[in-house]
């Protein structure tokens, strides 16, 4: 059995959940594509599809292999390619993790182009709040913003992001702005904390080496960056983020910037992947374009 060839008529049936139109795609007869996956999964020592009169699905574990199978095939297919110079031959899956600031106001902006140049790839883009296992959930690398813990992946540092404190004119309407520090204690913060149940920290001052944290008053707290800056466009209180999410916001003025001599710390932002000696030629075109794009939002 040639696992290579197995491996694409496994791929085929699976996207097409059909050995029929599978066959009818690669011009072979429907018993040698199925034979050759029986085949496959004998030698895996795994059932890869549920056979049934009406379709074909992938089972757990051909749900794994069968994710696997694409990008291996896709590297192979890069590979043969490797001493071209078109751009179009750089193919492939590519899948990214970032928070969802800076999908919407850095990459996707600037993504069209990037997918324009490298027809070839499918881009897989995750944003949420939630930490992923770059290495278990099969991520090519991920965007972190704040500080590290010790992963053992490797970490390229891409700048600092700025950040600034916010209310909404509503707010400050009927509360006033703060002028000094002192002034918070009338005041009320929209908390924001990755895990419920935690104690928010309060209001942050960021000076060279080190935090201070003042408490402040709020009654909500929220694990959810969207739901954070939603908070404060309704008026519930102020918040501080990385400037790159509320620059349009204040702009058009439904943010105002407070308290603008104590801001927030600047947060690290960091381009994680798996620690591979040769990272495939998408993966490694993707980071540097994302590295330059973000030159011109990071400190």
């Amino acid at each position: 059995m040639d696992k290579i060839h197995a491996m694409r008529l496994f791929v085929r049936v699976a996207e097409l959940e059909s050995f029929t139109r599978a066959a009818e795609t690669l011009s072979l007869p429907k018993g040698s594509v199925s034979r050759q996956i029986q085949a496959l999964e004998s030698a895996l020592g795994t059932r890869l599809l549920h056979r049934t009169t009406r379709r074909v699905h992938l089972t757990q574990d051909g749900q794994v292999y069968y994710e696997r199978a694409r990008d291996l095939l896709a590297n192979l297919d890069e590979l043969d390619g490797l001493f071209l110079h078109d751009p179009a031959s750089v193919s492939g899956r590519l899948r990214v993790d970032m928070p969802v600031a800076v999908a919407q106001n850095v990459v996707i902006p600037r993504l069209p182009e990037f997918l324009h140049h490298y027809p070839g790839i499918a881009l897989e883009l995750s944003s949420s709040d939630r930490l992923v296992d770059v290495v278990r959930e099969g991520f090519d690398c991920v965007v972190r913003v704040g500080q590290l813990k010790d992963s053992g992946l490797v970490a390229r540092p891409l700048g600092r992001l700025s950040q600034v404190n916010c209310a909404s004119p509503d707010y400050l309407a009927r509360f006033g702005c703060p002028e000094t520090l002192d002034d918070l204690a009338s005041h009320a913060m929209v908390h924001y904390t990755p895990t419920l149940g935690t104690r928010p920290l309060g209001f942050e001052i960021g000076y060279e080496s080190e935090s201070e944290w003042i408490q402040t008053g709020g009654v909500l707290t929220v694990n959810s960056t969207e739901t954070y800056q939603a908070a404060c466009f309704a008026g519930l209180g102020i918040i501080q983020v990385p400037r790159i999410g509320v620059r349009e916001a204040l702009r058009s003025g439904k943010l105002v910037e407070v308290l603008p001599q104590y801001r927030a710390a600047p947060m690290p932002v960091s381009l994680i992947y798996p620690h591979r000696r040769h990272l495939s030629r998408r993966v490694h075109l993707f980071m540097e374009w994302l590295a330059s794009v973000m030159k011109s939002y990071v400190d």
